[in-house]
């Protein structure tokens, strides 16, 4: 409250405000632990994956006991959370953001919406919600050594008029393929979080796009101007992603050797049912919001069953061997 830029008022209306986080890796842990500690009165946690061990450099809200564990991202993000600030009320979604989910889980009443996705689709996706409910997007990004953080508002551009449309599927590095430096997430993940702060207390936020190397200790920052008047999203209000059929059925996770099957989105499961017909096959557990299982005949590959159906598959080796497992113990 010191600080001019903030003040008792500010304060004020940090607690008021709500945020919604989406994707609880690396950018999620640095940005909503900033947020948590400089007094967001609530937050959303959206996230479909657990934590493991290659996450424990750049994940910075996560332990190796989590890992262990397999802990959902969003669960444990949420815990630390709130033993830095208990005053700061935190809801947990273990969920995959798709087309048919997305205008349900952030909530109506958020003030921004946080990017810390770590694929196309999802962030095309975010970019046609924030845009049609008048909300800002606050994007960051991080491949390797080097990041990215621009802030979409309304009366400025978007990302399609940034970004017109997503790359070619395999065009671009992933942080499985390049690895990414811990300290790069820092940088990224501290700007998003300024931004939305200053977003909360001012609604403004700059028309740049910034970009750093933290290796080469080199930055720029470039002016993105005004909204395209062509742009499909906020010009010609055409929402290609959010009305969007859905997509394929499995997707390997960023950084993993796992894979992601969906095939039936609008199905639920009987999470302690499932674990009885799984029981005899593999070594199962059951939690509040999922059914892990290893699989006996299969060493090293695990099951990760989601009570909306969606399913995470480690150690199969690929996606049609994952949506073999799939079929096989959970069914389509």
């Amino acid at each position: 409250m010191r600080l001019p830029e903030i003040g008792a008022g500010g304060q004020a209306r940090l607690a008021a405000a709500e945020v919604v986080v989406v994707g609880c890796g690396a950018l999620g842990c640095t940005s909503s632990d900033l947020l948590a500690r400089a007094g967001i009165g609530r937050m959303t946690l959206i996230d479909r994956d657990q934590v493991e061990w290659s996450n424990l450099h750049r994940q910075s809200l996560f332990s190796e006991a989590d890992a262990r564990a397999g802990t959902p991202k969003a669960l444990a993000a949420r815990e630390r959370l709130l033993a830095a600030n208990s005053s700061v009320e935190v809801e947990a979604v273990v969920a995959d953001l798709r087309a048919m989910n997305v205008p349900a889980l952030v909530p109506a009443r958020a003030a921004v919406v946080v990017d810390a996705t770590d694929n196309f689709e999802t962030r095309y996706l975010l970019n046609d919600l924030c845009v049609k409910r008048g909300l800002p997007l606050v994007y960051g990004g991080v491949i390797g050594v080097r990041g990215m953080q621009a802030t979409f508002a309304p009366g400025g551009p978007c990302l399609r008029c940034v970004f017109p449309e997503p790359p070619v599927p395999g065009s671009q590095a992933t942080c499985e393929s390049a690895g990414v430096l811990g300290p790069a997430v820092s940088v990224v993940g501290a700007m998003q979080a300024a931004a939305t702060i200053r977003l909360v207390i001012e609604g403004t936020a700059p028309r740049e796009l910034h970009e750093w190397d933290v290796w080469r200790g080199t930055s720029r920052a470039l002016a993105l101007g005004d909204a395209r008047a062509d742009c499909p999203t906020c010009a010609v209000r055409r929402f290609e992603f959010l009305d969007a059929p859905r997509g394929e059925d499995a997707a390997r996770v960023c950084g993993s050797d796992a894979v992601q099957v969906w095939p039936t989105p609008e199905a639920r499961v009987d999470l302690r049912a499932l674990a009885e017909r799984l029981s005899p096959h593999a070594a199962v557990e059951v939690g509040a919001v999922m059914v892990r299982a290893a699989i006996r005949d299969r060493p090293g590959v695990t099951l990760t069953v989601f009570a909306d159906s969606r399913a995470i598959v480690r150690g199969a080796g690929g996606i049609e061997a994952a949506r073999s497992l799939y079929a096989r113990f959970v069914g389509c």
